[in-house]
Formats: C-alpha cells, structure tokens, sequence
C-alpha cells in the first residue's frame, strides 16, 4: 500500500495543470495560504515551476471548489472563512460522510480492505505526541480519501473531497487551539477496521459520530 500521510500528492496529475491545482490546494487546504490572501499567477507559475497558463488553469478549478474568489480588475484570493460555513459543511458531511463508509464496507475488493486494514495499523503506530498537528491533518485528509475511493462512487468521492477539503481548512484554522486533535485522528483506526471487515452498520455510525465530533470540537473553542 503506498497512501501518504499526505493524500494529495501529485502522483496522479496528469498535466502541468493538474499538478498545479494539486500543489495550490495543498496550500490552500492547509493554509500556507491563509483566507484572504492575494493569489499572484507569476509567483506561483514560479514556486511551481510552470507556465502561467497551467496556473491560471488551475485557479479557474479552484474557484468552483470554493476554495478561491476571483474578483475583476482586483483578482484572484484565498476564500475567506466564515464559522458559519461550518455549519453548513457538517449537514452535508453528516449526509454523505457515513453513506461513503457504508459504501466502502459493502463494496470494497479484498485487496482495498487489506489496504485499509494497514492504514489503520498505520494510525495506530504513529507517535501523536510528537507527531506535529499540520502532519496529523494530512493523516486525516489520506484516511478521507482512500475511504471515498473505497466506496467505488466516483460523484460521491468528488462531492466528499470538496467538502473534506473545506472542513479541514476550518479545522486548521483552529488547530493550536484544539486539545483532541489527536484523538480526532486516532478515530479513523475503527473506522478503518469497521469498513475491512464488512461491518457496514457500524461504520455507518463511526463516520456520522466522526463528523459530528469535528464540529463539536470546533464549537467548543469559538
């Protein structure tokens, strides 16, 4: 098995745009670029490597994911964040979040729960105490994914990644804030171990309490 703390590496871009989109919303998710920021095409066709072109491209996608605002004449941002959203994002998570779970346990081949399995033991034997709180975040983003794909529901893992990429720019923003983040991260081994062994009432419930967490844990420290 070859998932990443990281699940948004560039493995699968196809295209200089492609990469680009993967490397700005890397950024964006994990607010290297912070909400409001201005989005400068040359620094970042430079940062990249790439033409302007490819940049400009991806910024065009990144505006339909929410997760950048293009005004005329003044340009293009970092979407802003308002705590309201957070609201509006878990009632969709809190929907499709445990429907995906319960995909994953029903569809997944013997190989993908083998997969799923290691990822969970994989969980298990990080350090969290010294594992710093940006990487357990992209721990949680690689959980997230490779349950998507594993629900074999490509509409359904598009909707999910948008979303999961939302809610996790809110919980970066709070993160130094957080005392649970590692337990939030720990979850995903039962989840995990849930969905590889078919059991898909119960992870079914694991995923809705997960999200449901996620925004209790932001409430508490607003």
């Amino acid at each position: 098995m070859t998932v990443a703390p990281l699940d948004l590496d560039q493995s699968g871009a196809t295209s200089l745009a492609d990469r680009a989109y993967v490397a700005i919303r890397d950024r964006l998710i994990m607010l290297d670029i912070r909400p409001g920021d201005p989005l400068d095409d040359d620094e970042l066709a430079g940062d990249l490597g790439v033409g302007r072109t490819p940049v400009r491209e991806a910024l065009k996608r990144l505006e339909g994911d929410r997760l950048v605002v293009s005004y005329p004449r003044r340009g293009t941002f970092a979407t802003g964040m308002d705590i309201a959203d957070l609201a509006h994002i878990s009632e969709i998570r809190v929907q499709l979040e445990p429907l995906a779970a319960r995909r994953a346990a029903e569809r997944a081949a013997r190989t993908g729960r083998a997969d799923l399995e290691e990822l969970a033991t994989r969980i298990e034997d990080l350090d969290v105490a010294s594992t710093d709180r940006t990487e357990l975040m992209r721990w949680d983003l690689a959980v997230h994914r490779a349950i998507y794909r594993a629900a074999g529901n490509p509409h359904l893992e598009d909707v999910l990644i948008r979303y999961d990429n939302l809610a996790t720019r809110i919980f970066c923003l709070f993160l130094d804030r957080l005392p649970t983040v590692d337990e939030h991260v720990g979850e995903h081994a039962a989840l995990l171990r849930a969905i590889a062994a078919r059991d898909a009432d119960r992870a079914d419930d694991l995923a809705r309490e997960h999200v449901v967490g996620f925004e209790q844990a932001i409430r508490a420290v607003i």
